[in-house]
């Protein structure tokens, strides 16, 4: 993610650790931290609950109950209010600053979306959505990326309507991160889930069978739904469509078969499930940029080194 030039031309660097600018605005306030120098055990903390994403540099985390973890570009975290964090920069220096976004978003706020959220998209098992399970790491996808993006601008903005701009990210942004933190919920707790939610069975059931042909009339006959409906609770609890799902499972089978050098192209996308190479090509292509092959060549010659 880019700063904005605007940003850059009126923060005021006044510390060269966790130097804080901040934009405050009705519902949310974007605060941008600077580090330019090695540092350690820095206490941070917020009043309300926090999006932080990282822009440049390493951070190492230490918050309260877990073990201490590298935050990296390109990865968020969600944290609680009042949640202290204690952190390191191992690495940070002037020609190459520590940079981080956190977004604090008023509670009053979250709380509306998820009336929304209850109201237009019920869960299938009854329960209502409810506040994001806290100090949730995880990394960013392409559409809360752009989101990101976009607050960066916005808040940066002289613009007399960016309240009402900020406001319509701010629902989008909570969307996905509870949308998200289902998905962790059904990728990583998936046999515990499947006693108490039909969702949660035809998680396990995909995993059990990637690798024979799955289709939606399949998966919606076990989970005695109709198609349509099937699909849009799918995508309304994971927020991905089932195929996507199936194809996410796919290919991070295919890229720890693909770690071993022997197995042929045709052996991998045939125990993956999927029904042709071209259409593995694709797929693998457009979630990991390369190739299949190339994937493959790139790993032999790192093992090399």
């Amino acid at each position: 993610m880019q700063l904005s030039n605007a940003y850059f031309n009126n923060r005021r660097l006044e510390t060269l650790v966790e130097n804080q600018t901040t934009y405050t605005l009705n519902n949310a306030a974007m605060h941008v931290f600077e580090t330019h120098q090695q540092a350690e055990q820095i206490l941070l903390q917020f009043d309300q609950p926090v999006l932080a994403s990282m822009l440049s540099g390493k951070k190492i985390m230490h918050l309260r109950d877990h073990e201490s973890f590298n935050f990296l570009p390109g990865e968020s975290l969600i944290l609680p209010s009042k949640e202290i964090m204690c952190i390191d920069f191992p690495e940070a220096k002037a020609t190459n600053p520590t940079r981080c976004l956190a977004m604090a978003i008023s509670e009053d706020k979250i709380k509306q979306m998820l009336r929304v959220m209850n109201e237009t998209m019920p869960k299938l098992d009854g329960k209502e959505w409810a506040l994001m399970d806290y100090n949730f790491h995880f990394t960013n996808d392409i559409g809360l990326y752009q989101i990101l993006q976009r607050l960066l601008f916005l808040f940066t903005e002289n613009h007399p309507s960016k309240d009402l701009f900020v406001d319509n990210m701010l629902s989008e942004l909570i969307v996905r991160i509870l949308q998200s933190n289902e998905r962790k919920i059904y990728t990583e707790q998936t046999l515990e889930v499947s006693n108490n939610s039909r969702l949660g069975f035809i998680v396990s059931f995909i995993r059990e069978n990637i690798y024979q042909p799955l289709s939606i009339e399949t998966l919606s006959k076990k989970a005695h739904m109709s198609e349509s409906h099937f699909y849009r609770v799918f995508k309304n609890e994971l927020g991905i469509s089932p195929v996507e799902f199936i194809n996410n499972e796919r290919i991070n089978l295919a890229v720890s078969l693909l770690q071993d050098p022997k197995r042929t192209i045709k052996e991998v996308f045939m125990e993956c499930g999927f029904e042709s190479r071209s259409y593995f090509n694709r797929v693998f292509k457009r979630k990991k940029n390369v190739s299949p092959g190339e994937y493959q060549a790139n790993v032999v010659r790192e093992k090399r080194y």
